[in-house]
This record gives structure tokens, C-alpha cells and sequence, in this order.
């Protein structure tokens, strides 16, 4: 079967400004975004990728638009399962206001039970995701082979419950999955598994360097912003 390429979206105004975007229109990428996405054709170089598939969000739009300026044979199918979360009413606040909403708790520490009010739940989320990968591994492998590759370009959490269904984890246990903002995480699947090969890979380690303020023991809710 064939190995998937997830690529983050790059920072957004929306993880600069510390915002839960969910699906709220007009969230674009940032400068260091923008620089983030058009370093993405030269470190997928080397792979003769089939397919690539997209978040309809704009900020993953505008993510993998340089790769297909680098590769004219490619196009993007827009696929609305690994669009973000519905975070319903959560949508465009800031983060800051909603750590202490007694949700978040259960957003940290048993999201399995977690639902948005006025969007969906964190369970609907993932299983529309991995319904999404596994109709599009065998789409892929009919067209293109099973030693094909193919991108995937979507979001925080969404990435980090794939990665939790490669692996076998519950997802109460996704929060303890990071992948940053233009990361590529692989996971390549076979008949009976599947191999998570590479994980929330940025290509530097800027991002392990401690900082002035140590990280929150909590998970952010749609991924952080990255590196400083």
C-alpha cells in the first residue's frame, strides 16, 4: 500500500496570534509561513510523489501551492475530511481565554469524550480523517501502484490522530503527539500495518532549544505556532 506524506499547514496569523481558527475563513499564512511553504518543493525533491491532497482551508492552500508551481504534472484534490476540527463556538477565540473552560480538561486528558459546543466532537474528527486516508490509499493504489507516495497537506490535530490510528493509540493518548507547522510526518502502509517513518520532521531543531519560558504541560488545542 502507499506511503503518505502529511505535511502541516506553515504558521498562520492564527497560531501567531495564539487564535483557535478552526474553520474560520480568511486565516492565512504568515511571512515565516509563506517561507515555510516555499521551502516544501526543494525538501520533497527527491520523492516521485502520485497525488496530492488538501485540507479546503486556506492556509493549507496556500501551503502546498509551491509544490505544485514545482511539479506542473501535479494538481490538488481538495478533500474536506482533514479539514480542521469544527471547533463550533471555540472558533476564533483566543487560546489564552480558553484554558480555563472546563472543556479544555477533558480536551487534555480524555478528548475521546471531548465535543465542541456547536461543532463536533474530537471523535468524529479522527474517524472521518482515517476514513478519508484509508479511501484515498486504495484510490491511490489503483491508479499509481503500490510503492506509490502521496501528500496529504492538513492540520494539527488532525495529523496528530492519524499518527494515533498508524500507531494503535488510543486517542486520549494523541496529546502527547507535536508536529509543528510545515512538518512532514510518513506513515507507510502495508496489508497487515502501519509504519509511522518519520515524525513532525521540520528539517531543523530550533524548536528543541529551551526557551524563556518553558512549554505548558498541556497540548495546544490545533497545534502550536513552532519555533520562536
Amino acid at each position: 500500500m502507499p506511503t503518505l506524506i502529511l505535511v502541516r499547514h506553515g504558521r498562520s496569523t492564527a497560531n501567531t496570534d495564539g487564535v483557535l481558527a478552526g474553520w474560520t475563513p480568511g486565516v492565512a499564512l504568515d511571512e515565516r509561513g509563506g517561507e515555510q511553504a516555499a521551502a516544501l518543493p526543494a525538501r520533497l525533491a527527491a520523492l516521485p510523489i502520485s497525488e496530492v491532497v488538501t485540507s479546503p482551508l486556506q492556509r493549507c492552500q496556500e501551503t502546498i501551492r509551491p509544490l505544485l508551481e514545482a511539479r506542473p504534472g501535479l494538481t490538488a484534490h481538495t478533500e474536506e475530511r482533514i479539514g480542521e476540527c469544527h471547533y463550533g463556538d471555540w472558533s476564533g477565540r483566543k487560546l489564552a481565554d480558553l484554558k480555563d473552560e472546563p472543556l479544555m480538561e477533558v480536551v487534555q486528558a480524555h478528548p475521546s469524550a471531548a465535543a465542541f459546543p456547536g461543532g463536533e466532537s474530537m471523535r468524529a474528527m479522527a474517524t472521518r480523517a482515517a476514513e478519508a486516508v484509508r479511501e484515498w490509499n486504495a484510490r491511490v493504489e489503483r491508479d499509481h501502484g503500490a510503492d506509490a507516495v502521496y501528500v496529504m497537506c492538513s492540520h494539527g490535530d488532525i495529523i496528530k490522530s492519524l499518527v494515533a490510528d498508524a500507531l494503535g493509540l488510543h486517542l486520549d493518548l494523541f496529546q502527547r503527539i507535536s508536529v509543528e507547522p510545515c512538518s512532514i510526518t510518513a506513515i507507510r502502509y502495508t496489508r497487515l500495518r502501519p509504519f509511522l517513518v518519520r515524525l513532525g520532521d521540520t528539517g531543523d531543531f530550533a524548536s528543541l532549544a529551551p526557551r524563556e519560558e518553558p512549554p505548558a504541560g498541556d497540548a495546544t488545542v490545533g497545534g502550536g505556532a513552532g519555533a520562536p
